[in-house]
């Protein structure tokens, strides 16, 4: 089966159908997938500050974590799958528009960039645990975890924006 048939048949379920046709259900799915995006990234965003030297609290960056990253999971599993009926209800208009095709690296570069800190940098957490001065592994971590998720957010914006223009045609 061809990619085109599998977005095909995910578009034409009656879930992605309802949503794409009806009157309320898509704004709806879209508001709760931008406030769970909008979690996701700023508790991310608290965690990258404080990786980078800059935080608003006396917290260690093991605590921290531990206080925020249950907050950050929880709202990417709503904003996975919100995100996921979004992209069904027009699953092959999605993926003709490089916006799509962008935030989908960037959110993979994203991940990318989490694996690596967790597998690489974290190792060592307990020699700079409270530290404010973090060290360079940490901070390019965190810059680039702020880049790659503004990014995502931009992007996430510019295929609404996209969308309904091609709606108005």
């Amino acid at each position: 089966m061809m990619l085109h048939d599998i977005l095909a048949a995910l578009q034409a379920t009656s879930f992605a159908t309802a949503i794409r046709e009806g009157d309320s259900l898509f704004p709806w799915i879209e508001a709760f997938h931008v406030l769970a995006a909008a979690f996701v990234v700023g508790t991310i965003s608290i965690i990258d500050m404080r990786l980078l030297g800059l935080p608003a609290h006396r917290r260690g960056v093991r605590k921290l974590m531990q206080e925020v990253l249950p907050i950050t999971w929880g709202a990417f599993a709503i904003s996975l799958a919100t995100g996921f009926l979004l992209f069904s209800s027009q699953a092959l208009k999605y993926v003709t528009i490089w916006e799509f095709d962008a935030k989908m690296l960037l959110l993979m570069a994203a991940g990318l960039n989490m694996l690596f800190f967790h597998l690489v940098t974290f190792r060592n957490v307990h020699l700079w645990d409270e530290l404010n001065d973090t060290p360079v592994a940490a901070k390019v971590a965190g810059a680039s975890s702020l880049g790659l998720w503004g990014g995502v957010v931009i992007l996430g914006r510019l295929i609404g924006f996209v969308l309904s223009a091609s709606r108005m045609l």
